[in-house]
């Protein structure tokens, strides 16, 4: 098993041990340019997830593209108990490979081409809505502008789609 894929589940036991009510509600928000090449990997996965989540009112999915903070709004209304960065990221790991990062851990990450950084994104979204806040870094083969995704990162989506889609549903 995927070590993200266990972080993600020890997130959600920890919920379950402070005995909240009702379902884990996560929301997905996918970041990246979708003109960079695997930097598009976090939409792409949020695009491949979607139609796998249909009907499932615990999950939240938002394309964000280059500006993840202008949804906070809806993440808000939301109300999540975890909120889940999904992104490319600079981790000297094999092109494709999927890392579970606690968003402090991302204070020294390769900077960020996005307006806000997943770090100060993360630290806001913990404070003000006192949620768990994470990232699911994919790391980048290729972010040349005008390319499509990667053969390796376009497989990671795949496989993040179908195991995340699979462990919302249990």
């Amino acid at each position: 098993m995927p070590s993200w894929l266990a972080s993600f589940r020890k997130c959600r036991q920890k919920r379950g041990a402070l005995n909240n009510p009702g379902p884990f509600r996560v929301a997905l928000l996918g970041i990246g340019n979708p003109d960079n090449g695997d930097d598009a990997a976090g939409g792409a996965a949020i695009r491949a997830l979607s139609p796998l989540l249909e009907g499932q009112d615990h999950v939240l999915t938002l394309d964000t593209g280059l500006a993840p903070e202008n949804f906070t709004g809806p993440v808000r209304r939301f109300r999540p108990d975890l909120v889940l960065l999904i992104d490319a990221a600079q981790m000297d790991e094999p092109p494709g490979a999927i890392r579970w990062l606690d968003w402090t851990e991302t204070d020294g990450l390769a900077a960020s081409t996005h307006t806000l950084s997943p770090y100060l994104l993360g630290e806001y979204l913990s404070r003000e809505l006192g949620c768990a806040v994470a990232v699911l870094g994919i790391q980048p083969a290729d972010n040349t502008p005008g390319e499509p995704l990667s053969p390796a990162v376009e497989a990671a989506v795949a496989t993040l789609a179908a195991d995340l889609a699979a462990l919302l549903a249990e």
